[in-house]
């Protein structure tokens, strides 16, 4: 399936609910009762996230892992700009999404030992984070607030009328 037929939804993320869904990840966080060593934030989507979680559960070492996979909506192989070198035990990794899997499984290998947490994921990526706040389907695209700005938008009903 190409990128431009996979993605039949689209749910759009404000700021605000980006800080509530990022809080509730750390509420989550919190009752695993567990002394972080730092948050490892996978960039980019992961750091605005990864700020909130660090605030809430003051954590004040975040380092970054940088990779790169996603062109607007093209998914393509992931390339590790910056890695991080550590077994990850006592590493909690923040990303924001896990859609297919590949950019969590790249860091997986990573980080063995560490404790991956996303706001949101997907059927198929599911399986690679150990907690998440909320689950949307696979043909969804997560419009995240800093990929877009606010505009007029056609009822849902408008739309199919057209089709």
């Amino acid at each position: 399936m190409s990128d431009s037929t996979r993605y039949q939804r689209r749910h759009p993320i404000s700021w605000e609910q980006l800080h509530r869904d990022a809080k509730a990840l750390a509420w989550r966080l919190l009752d695993m009762d567990m002394t972080w060593k730092g948050i490892a934030a996978v960039t980019r989507g992961g750091l605005v996230p990864a700020a909130v979680i660090a605030r809430e559960l003051e954590i004040h070492y975040v380092e970054t892992i940088c990779i790169s996979s996603y062109t607007w909506k093209e998914q393509g192989q992931a390339t590790i700009i910056k890695p991080l070198r550590d077994s990850g035990e006592g590493w909690l990794i923040i990303d924001d999404l896990v859609d297919t899997g590949k950019t969590a499984q790249v860091v997986r290998n990573m980080l063995p030992g560490a404790h991956f947490a996303t706001l949101y994921a997907k059927p198929e990526g599911k399986p690679h984070v150990d907690t998440f706040v909320t689950e949307v389907t696979q043909d969804t695209w997560i419009l995240f607030p800093w990929d877009s700005e606010s505009r007029f938008v056609e009822p849902i009903a408008g739309m199919n009328k057209k089709k």
